[in-house]
């Protein structure tokens, strides 16, 4: 049975690869406009070349997407773990001590206290926010500093993945877009659909890989303080 994070994180994988294809039909023309004329007549043309590089510009925010809330949704796994096996503040591992302590600090007192009946317990996920966990900064660095916090392995097979170094690339085109720093036509001119195509197959296996690691970190409740570290 595939687990929650597979299931979105395959629906979401599918979205994306659809827009490529997409991008691929309209780059060898066999997608065109059609417009109703005048006088009910129908006019195809085909895809302004302007709008055209918009398009394959914003395949680099649908992938940023895909990146984000795939780890944003892996990391909310975590604490759903040791929020439904009711581990304990004392029993986790001391990095997810320091994170938990973390979150705490940047989280409102008084609404804290709201939500703590047995401290030991309610603290893992009081300082919990789903949505602050990352904020446009996603890249392989980033994942291996979070598996390193968390204690699940980012290793991936190199020859398949690249180790993600694709995600370097897709983060600054997609805050160059976000901030306005390029036009989205200056992104998308120097990518053709096969570029996305490629980057979207080794982005998608290098994703992949890493669910798989934290699964496997799930499972051998490798959170505990007692566990090995697989690092």
């Amino acid at each position: 049975m595939t687990s929650q994070l597979f299931q979105d994180f395959n629906e979401r994988s599918k979205e994306v690869s659809k827009y490529f294809v997409f991008l691929k039909s309209l780059e060898q023309g066999s997608i065109k406009l059609s417009m109703e004329g005048m006088i009910g007549k129908s006019k195809v043309r085909k895809i302004n070349p302007d709008l055209e590089k918009t398009l394959k510009a914003s395949g680099f925010l649908l992938l940023y997407n895909l990146v984000e809330s795939t780890m944003r949704n892996a990391i909310e796994a975590i604490f759903e773990e040791l929020s439904s096996k009711r581990i304990s503040f004392d029993e986790v591992r001391p990095e997810i001590k320091k994170i938990i302590l973390k979150n705490i600090k940047n989280r409102d007192s008084d609404k804290i206290l709201l939500s703590i009946t047995n401290i030991s317990l309610d603290i893992i996920n009081a300082g919990f926010d789903k949505e602050k966990l990352f904020s446009g900064n996603i890249d392989a660095k980033l994942i291996k500093d979070t598996a390193l916090n968390y204690g699940f392995s980012c290793r991936t097979e190199c020859i398949k993945t690249g180790n993600g170094s694709d995600l370097l690339t897709i983060k600054s085109n997609r805050n160059d877009l976000a901030h306005g720093v390029k036009s989205f036509a200056e992104v998308g001119k120097a990518q053709t659909a096969d570029d996305f195509l490629k980057i979207k197959n080794k982005v998608v296996k290098y994703l992949k890989q890493i669910l798989i690691n934290i699964e496997t970190y799930l499972a051998n409740k490798e959170y505990l303080c007692c566990s090995i570290d697989t690092l």
